[in-house]
């Protein structure tokens, strides 16, 4: 990912925050499907750009469809962060 700035809407930073903490899985797809807390995101469009964003990725290689563990990469974490810091800042 480059370094533009991307906005994120709050269901988005939501999911970011339950991926962190362990909460979510996410079907090996490129069109990947995103589960938080064992039930399916009702938004999926949100799970998909922050997949294309390289936001979150599967924690390791699976079956196409299969779900594994949903992990953050260093740019959804580092887009977590920002936001948090500038919450503070405020």
């Amino acid at each position: 990912m480059d370094s533009r700035t991307v906005e994120l809407n709050n269901r988005e930073r939501a999911a970011l925050r339950a991926i962190a903490r362990g909460a979510a899985e996410i079907t090996c797809s490129c069109e990947p499907d995103l589960f938080i807390d064992g039930l399916a995101c009702c938004d999926q469009f949100t799970a998909r750009r922050l997949a294309h964003l390289d936001y979150i990725a599967p924690a390791r290689p699976g079956l196409p469809g299969q779900r594994v563990r949903a992990v953050l990469t260093e740019s959804g974490r580092a887009a977590l962060d920002q936001k948090s810091a500038q919450r503070s800042a405020a």
